[in-house]
């Protein structure tokens, strides 16, 4: 497992595609926070509100962009089926790349630690924040990333066209997180079922992380749904090798 997640890391990083694309997310999750109308700035008070509400947005294209080549390529070029006759199962397979596949993208979020900073010594008493809750917000933006990384995994294994794979993740990321709160709020009249159905998306279970707000069972939600997504990408391989 570990030498496949070496191997999809340096793949990552040993062409221009990777820095590509996490340049081109720290500049448009840049512009968002910092430039853009309703940005940090014109907030007036030390807080990383915009960012953690922003960021999903950005990280429905990210995550894809990331995650469409991991399998698709290994079945378009044939080489996925030489990798299941390797001693590895299933899981160990899949585990390989998706670990680096969310690698890549906490790498990515990383410099983002910097705006963590700035705002500290923005404020009108320099480190006058409640760290407490910024840290909170970003453990909910590490669970929302592993979710969006296990979605776009098994969209890659879905299919050997990457392009597909992006668009497939992209749609199941954005079902995932908005679908259920606009499904709901169509709903009138029909309050607990209402509810059910938004508290089965993400933005339900995030919204609150995203304030600093810690609750087991967001963080339950949070494991389960990227354990289902990781056993349907092992379930989707499986039938290949049983093919």
């Amino acid at each position: 497992m570990m030498a496949l997640f070496r191997k999809e890391l340096i793949s990552f990083y040993g062409s221009a595609i990777g820095y590509v694309a996490t340049a081109v997310f720290l500049i448009l999750i840049g512009l968002v926070v910092w430039v853009f109308p309703g940005n940090l700035l014109d907030y007036g008070y030390a807080s990383l509100e915009v960012y953690f509400d922003q960021i999903p947005v950005v990280l429905l294209f990210l995550v894809p962009a990331v995650t469409m080549r991991l399998f698709a390529e290994e079945i378009r070029s044939g080489t996925l089926e030489l990798l299941l006759t390797r001693p590895l199962n299933e899981w160990s397979i899949v585990m390989g790349k998706y670990l680096a596949a969310l690698t890549v993208v906490l790498v990515s979020l990383a410099p983002t630690l910097l705006y963590y900073y700035s705002i500290a010594e923005l404020s009108a008493v320099p480190g006058d924040v409640d760290h407490g809750a910024i840290l909170g917000s970003y453990f909910g933006l590490i669970l929302l990333s592993a979710v969006f990384a296990a979605v776009g995994l098994f969209a890659s294994a879905l299919t050997e066209n990457q392009i597909i794979a992006f668009v497939l993740a992209a749609f199941l990321n954005f079902l995932l997180f908005a679908g259920m709160d606009a499904v709901s709020s169509l709903m009138l009249g029909h309050g607990a079922l209402s509810d059910l159905i938004s508290q089965l998306g993400i933005q339900y279970h995030y919204a609150s992380m995203s304030r600093g707000v810690i609750d087991t069972r967001d963080v339950y939600y949070f494991v389960a749904v990227t354990f289902l997504f990781l056993f349907a990408t092992v379930t989707s391989l499986r039938v290949r090798r049983n093919r």
